[in-house]
């Protein structure tokens, strides 16, 4: 599967995604689908109008009626295709920079498309054996009102809502100029919430922060958590699928320990949680203190969501799953990672007591994670063989789920290559900081020296 990464296409707008090639791809979805209605919304981005036109032609080339929804968070598209039995193109890049833009694609119960069904898109695009109407059956198009605010109801009546009303909680909520700019203040407020907003206009420019909620983003959140002693802070991507929190004295929580004090607070024994090779040890001591069992994937939601089916297909039971990059399941509620539901989730924690105290159990362990940039193939494939070099020279136990992770007694480091930009990811963890610098800078430099190699 070379089209559909980890998370659906992605590139850089009029660059390596234009709006000729999300004609093709939409063409081939509308093909392979074969629906009579279809629906394509989008987030925030600059670019979204336009490819979310290109998409809707492409689908109604074939035949299909397209529902355009405009602006919706990634989840509440998800909440739409499963109430209306609707297929849907997403126009988003979720987390990546404004420049980027790209495609999701959503089946008619709400779940993203799984391998096999890509596959079988990407090989209609690879033949172009389109499925084109006549001029008289194209499909026609009609505006959609009223998706945000459904996709809020819902939220509102899956949420713990008499819990965090009762608290007397003031958030502050930095949307990132993204798609939850049109809900997640709404819907906090709803749940009994004081909401102070920041970067809440929505902007496909993302003028205040790049759209990755990760710390070098979010200083903003962070002074105005400070400012105004507020209870929690969250912040979002660009599609509103991933939830970041900060603690009421403005630290930030590193996502592993929101995940793991959800997890704890969600796991009974016999359970399995599922997370992406990433996943932190805290998680594994979650599991290990409840008697539940961990289950790791490649990274990406279609992977986590697959492992997901499969489990609960063979009667296990998966009351959470995700990643520490905010991307959360629950899929009792819906199998879709929700940034607004997961925050209304953790701040039911905090209604009970601080967020620093919520994940203080959790916050033993540093995280590093590095990006090593490549420029064509020949320096990818220069820096895999460093990274397979170092795995095989490794006194350790090494996992290959995605890329290299190599577990250590007192830590752990992953290689892997990211499935949406032209870069190998670096993840390291320690208790100690020293031995997360080292497990990470040691893997960074035989990464960076490979690649230097080739460009001497």
């Amino acid at each position: 599967m070379k089209l559909f990464g980890s998370s659906g296409v992605r590139g850089v707008a009029n660059n390596d995604l234009t709006p000729e090639f999300v004609l093709r791809v939409a063409t081939a979805v509308g093909t392979a689908w074969g629906a009579s209605e279809a629906a394509v919304a989008r987030d925030t981005r600059a670019t979204g109008s336009t490819f979310a036109d290109a998409a809707a032609s492409g689908l109604r080339s074939t035949g299909i009626d397209v529902h355009r929804l405009g602006v919706v968070p990634t989840p509440g598209v998800q909440a739409y295709a499963e109430r209306e039995g609707v297929p849907t193109v997403v126009i988003t890049a979720s987390h990546n920079p404004p420049q980027y833009n790209g495609l999701k694609l959503i089946g008619t119960d709400g779940v993203e498309l799984p391998v096999s069904d890509l596959e079988r898109i990407e090989s209609v695009l690879r033949t172009e054996r389109f499925a084109r109407a006549r001029w008289d059956e194209v499909g026609a198009a009609r505006r959609v009102e009223g998706a945000r605010r459904a996709y809020v109801d819902d939220l509102l009546d899956a949420a713990p809502r008499e819990r965090i009303g009762g608290a007397d909680l003031t958030i502050a909520l930095d949307p990132g100029h993204g798609a939850g700019s049109l809900t997640s203040p709404d819907f906090f407020r709803r749940l009994g919430c004081s909401v102070l907003t920041i970067h809440a206009q929505p902007d496909g420019t993302f003028p205040g922060r790049d759209p990755e909620p990760v710390p070098g983003n979010l200083g903003d959140l962070a002074r105005l958590v400070r400012t105004t002693d507020a209870d929690c802070g969250i912040a979002h991507d660009g599609d509103a699928d991933r939830a970041i929190f900060f603690d009421e004295r403005g630290e930030y929580i590193e996502g592993d320990a929101a995940l793991a004090a959800l997890a704890a607070a969600t796991l009974d024994a016999g359970d399995t949680v599922v997370s992406a090779v990433t996943a932190s040890r805290r998680l594994q001591d979650v599991a290990r203190a409840v008697g539940a069992d961990v289950s790791f994937t490649p990274v990406g939601s279609t992977n986590i969501v697959a492992q997901i089916r499969d489990l609960e297909e063979r009667g296990e039971s998966v009351p959470i799953a995700g990643e520490g990059n905010g991307g959360i399941f629950f899929p009792e509620y819906r199998l879709a990672r929700d940034g607004a539901y997961v925050g209304a989730r953790f701040l039911s924690l905090v209604a009970d007591r601080p967020a620093s105290a919520v994940v203080a159990e959790w916050d033993g362990y540093r995280n590093v994670r590095r990006n090593i940039a490549y420029d064509d193939d020949t320096e990818r494939e220069a820096i895999m063989a460093a990274i397979e070099e170092r795995a095989s020279a490794a006194d350790t136990e090494v996992d290959t789920t995605d890329g290299y992770r190599l577990d250590y007694d007192d830590g752990w480091v992953l290689a892997r290559p990211s499935g949406t930009e032209p870069l190998v990811r670096v993840y390291a963890e320690a208790r100690e900081h020293d031995r997360v610098t080292e497990l990470a800078e040691g893997m960074e430099r035989a990464l960076e020296r490979a690649r230097a190699g080739v460009e001497a």
